[in-house]
């Protein structure tokens, strides 16, 4: 028995360079949909510093071939270190059967390394540079984009995938607010908390910081003793040293930020006060947190406000948002660029069941990836929030906190945390699935009815 599956496939524009927005293209070709990434920068680069992967997207990555060369570029973990701020040891955080119980461990990797593998696959007639969307349309039929530079795009879905200040987003809300139905929490602007200063130093010399030579990473964090400040350091491949640096906000005395640091106009300037505050700070592996900006590339050194909320409204008629255009979190649990990618992954699987381009077959799928991700997002908003103050808090009630949870708290207690946090890993639905690995439970994933009638279908 034949049956006529084929229906037909939307075009997809992409508003966004960034991690997620690589990762939607590449799954949509592997299923045959058309894109065009439409990035506002002039060349898509990769700032920030160190990247942890785990299991909630480490399955999609080996479904896609991407797994073995993210394991050449990246360290497993070996643990959290905590020091004071002179050098002190306060505990280390580590799972010792990680590989058993979760079936893969962390890796971490210098950001810039995931964007090559990424980029490597998308062919470059589908990236266009210089592209700022200053306005979208849409109706029954198709949406359209239009950019500075006077330049129009039409197509069946547009994915909102750029980043915590969505131009996209920005555009949409206008029109959901000149209508009445944009919720009140969409009207209000992210949470700044803190500013972050990171950095990937060049290739260092090993003699000079002998942990560079381990095979596993080991993140060190440091705890400031009266500033407002804390900072990290963690060996990635290829002898180099990621790094950063957090001050957060409300721990800062009143006058005590340079006007310059909190400026949203982040130039040199800016970067080089920060830069000037932090620089004598010791750091646990050798040498101050200046040896490290110094054996930085100054191009590559980026400062940005941390900031956090999670939107209410993902998508309406024929646009999506994903990745920090919906929901910006906390670098504190390493979930922010994997809950990104899983969007994209989801997003993915619903726009692979579409049964055409009709908008209300468009706005079912879209719907159905909000409804699929939304509450998970908000669990991992939560976790990111409150490892915020055991990383990076300075109040009085968070250092006591801290001091209750690293001392107090049983690493059973621990285990189970970060067990319940992995068992949510997205699938691609439309290719073979990975087997589970581990011990511990894995939540079950919505089944693609289209990938399983493919699979039922005998040709004869």
């Amino acid at each position: 028995m034949a049956t006529n599956l084929d229906t037909k496939k939307p075009h997809v524009l992409i508003v966004g360079g960034g991690l997620a927005g690589l990762l939607l293209a590449i799954l949509l070709d592997r299923q045959g949909v058309t894109y065009d990434i439409y990035e506002r920068a002039s060349k898509i680069r990769a700032l920030g510093a160190v990247m942890s992967l785990n299991a909630n997207i480490l399955p999609a990555f080996q479904q896609l071939g991407l797994y073995d060369e993210l394991m050449q570029v990246s360290f497993p973990s070996a643990g959290f270190v905590i020091s004071k701020s002179n050098n002190e040891h306060i505990t280390s955080l580590s799972i010792d059967n990680e590989q058993e119980l979760i079936g893969y461990r962390h890796h971490l990797f210098a950001r810039p390394s995931l964007y090559d593998i990424l980029l490597k696959r998308i062919a470059p007639e589908r990236i266009h540079l210089n592209k700022k969307v200053t306005s979208i349309a849409q109706d029954d039929d198709s949406v359209t984009i239009t950019c500075a530079d006077g330049t129009s795009y039409t197509g069946d879905i547009l994915v909102g995938a750029d980043g915590a200040y969505s131009g996209v987003r920005e555009e949409l809300y206008k029109q959901l607010e000149k209508e009445g139905i944009l919720p009140e929490s969409d009207k209000e602007s992210l949470s700044k908390g803190y500013i972050c200063l990171v950095g990937t130093t060049d290739p260092v010399d090993p003699e000079k910081y002998p942990f560079v030579k381990q095979k596993e990473a080991y993140l060190h964090q440091v705890i400031g003793e009266g500033t407002p400040y804390t900072w990290s350091a963690c060996n990635v491949p290829g002898n180099k040293i990621c790094w950063n640096v957090v001050v957060q906000l409300a721990a800062a005395s009143k006058g005590s930020l340079d006007e310059k640091l909190m400026n949203a106009e982040w130039g040199p300037e800016a970067n080089e006060s920060m830069i000037k505050e932090v620089s004598d700070f010791l750091v646990p592996i050798g040498g101050t947190m200046g040896d490290l900006i110094n054996a930085t590339p100054k191009d590559i050194i980026s400062r940005v406000f941390l900031e956090d909320k999670v939107f209410e409204t993902w998508n309406h008629k024929r646009v999506v948002l994903i990745g920090d255009a919906c929901h910006k979190l906390l670098p504190s649990a390493g979930q922010g660029a994997v809950n990104a990618m899983q969007d994209s992954v989801v997003l993915s699987n619903c726009i692979y069941d579409m049964v055409s381009t009709k908008l209300n077959d468009v706005e079912a799928a879209l719907k159905d990836y909000r409804e699929q991700r939304f509450d998970y997002v908000v669990e991992r908003y939560k976790d990111s929030k409150e490892n915020a103050k055991i990383i990076y808090g300075q109040t009085l009630t968070e250092r006591i906190i801290r001091h209750v949870v690293l001392n107090y708290m049983p690493r059973s207690f621990r285990v189970t945390t970060t067990s319940r946090s992995l068992k949510y890993r997205p699938q691609v639905a439309f290719l073979p699935q990975i087997p589970k690995r581990g011990t511990c439970p894995v939540l079950p994933q919505k089944p693609s009815k289209r990938y399983q009638l493919e699979q039922q279908t005998v040709v004869v």
